[in-house]
C-alpha cells in the first residue's frame, strides 16, 4: 500500500545564494537536466552572455563574476528550477510556492505562472538592468539573538535610526526585505555609510553590507520598474497551476488570477517597495498547513530566515532556536535541498 503523499510548501532563494561551495552545482546535480540547461545557454548565447554551464562549470570561484546580477541572477534560477524539476512527486504534493526578492520570479516559474524560458527571460532582463545600474545597496543585521529571541527594542530603535538618517540632506534609506530574524536595509551610498557607522558590531559580522547588491525592493528601483514594464510584456504571464505568496503575504490561486495585476505586481510594487518574506512564509504555513518546507537550493542560507518566520508565530510549538533543531535531528519539518543529507530525503533515488 503507497504511503500518502507528503504536503509541501515550496520557497525559492533570492540573490546571493550560489557562493564558492555552489560552484558545478548544475555540474553535481542537474545532468538529466541538459535539454533544459541547453534551451537556457541558447537563450544566454543569443544575449551575448556567458552561458549558465560556463560558469557553473569555471575552474575556480570568481565574487566579481559570478556574483554580477547579470549572471548570478539566471545561475541561480537554473539551479532552482532544475532543483524542482527533481522533488519526488510521488512522495510530495506541492500546495504552495513562495520565494525571497528575486525567489518571487522563479516561484512564478515553479507554479507555472510563466513558461520556464519566459521565467529566464524576466530574471536576465532584471538582472541586467540591476547590473548595468546598480542604484544604491543592501546591508542586513539581526532582530534577534543567538537562539533567535527577540531583542527587546531593536527593531523600535533601528526604525528610529533609519527615521533620522532620512533627515540628513541627501540620505535615502528603508526596510528592503523582512527576512525572519533580520531586517535588509536598501538606500543610497550615503545613508548606508552612516548606518553602517552608526549600528554597533553584531555576532563578529553585523552590519553586512551584500556585495554587488543594489537597494532592490525600495523606491530608488522606480526607474528600474518602469524600463522593464517597457521590455517585458504581460504576454509573458500565464495562470499558475499552483498557489503562489507574493512578497506582501497575497495569495495568487490557481486559474482564477488576474495576469495584469500580476504583470503590475512583478514588475510594480515588487521592485519598488518592502518585500516581506517572513509574512509570505507565515501565510504560505497557515493557508496551507503542510507536512514539510522544502528550500530549492542552490545555497543553505535561508533555512534560518525560514525557522525565525515560524518561531515568531509559535509554528509546531517552536519558542527558540533549540526547539528547530531539536526537531530537525529526528524529522526534519525544513528540508534544504542545497544540503547534501537533506536533499536525499525529496529526489529519488
Amino acid at each position: 500500500m503507497m504511503k500518502p503523499k507528503q504536503r509541501a510548501l515550496v520557497v525559492c532563494p533570492g540573490r546571493g545564494t550560489y557562493n564558492k561551495t555552489e560552484l558545478g552545482y548544475l555540474q553535481r546535480y542537474h545532468r538529466q537536466q541538459q535539454s533544459w540547461l541547453s534551451q537556457a545557454d541558447n537563450y544566454r548565447a543569443k544575449q551575448q552572455q556567458v552561458t549558465l554551464t560556463e560558469l557553473d562549470s569555471a575552474a575556480e570561484y570568481s565574487l566579481k563574476q559570478h556574483s554580477a546580477g547579470d549572471n548570478a541572477s539566471s545561475l541561480i534560477y537554473a539551479c532552482a528550477y532544475c532543483d524542482f524539476l527533481t522533488i519526488d512527486q510521488d512522495q510530495f504534493e506541492i500546495v504552495a510556492v513562495t520565494g525571497n526578492s528575486m525567489g518571487w520570479y522563479i516561484s512564478l516559474a515553479v507554479a507555472a505562472a510563466m513558461e520556464s524560458i519566459s521565467a529566464l527571460t524576466l530574471i536576465n532582463t532584471m538582472g541586467n538592468l540591476m547590473h548595468q545600474s546598480l542604484i544604491g545597496g543592501q546591508v542586513i543585521y539581526p532582530l534577534v539573538d543567538a537562539n533567535w529571541q527577540p531583542i527587546e527594542g531593536r527593531r523600535a530603535h533601528l526604525l528610529e535610526m533609519m527615521a533620522a538618517i532620512n533627515q540628513q540632506t541627501d540620505c535615502e534609506l528603508t526596510i528592503s526585505i523582512e527576512l525572519g530574524g533580520m531586517l535588509v536595509f536598501g538606500g543610497n551610498e550615503l545613508a548606508l555609510k552612516q548606518l553602517t557607522e552608526a549600528l554597533p558590531l553584531e555576532q563578529g559580522r553585523f552590519p553586512m553590507r551584500l556585495f554587488n547588491h543594489a537597494a532592490f525592493h525600495t523606491p530608488l528601483q522606480q526607474v528600474i520598474s518602469l524600463q522593464a514594464k517597457q521590455l517585458l510584456t504581460q504576454d509573458l504571464f500565464q495562470q499558475p497551476h499552483l498557489p503562489l505568496v507574493d512578497g506582501r503575504g497575497k495569495l495568487w490561486s490557481p486559474y482564477s488570477t488576474d495576469l495584469a495585476l500580476l504583470w503590475n505586481y512583478t514588475l510594480g510594487c515588487q521592485v519598488t517597495e518592502t518585500y516581506d518574506f517572513t509574512k509570505a512564509i507565515q501565510v504560505g504555513v497557515k493557508e496551507f498547513a503542510p507536512d514539510k518546507v522544502i528550500i530549492l537550493g542552490p545555497g543553505t542560507t535561508l533555512g534560518g530566515a525560514v525557522a525565525q518566520s515560524l518561531i515568531a508565530i509559535n509554528w509546531l510549538g517552536w519558542q527558540a532556536k533549540e526547539d528547530f533543531i531539536e526537531r530537525q535531528k529526528t524529522d526534519p519539518f525544513i528540508i534544504s535541498m542545497g544540503l547534501e543529507e537533506q536533499r536525499s530525503l525529496i529526489a529519488p533515488q
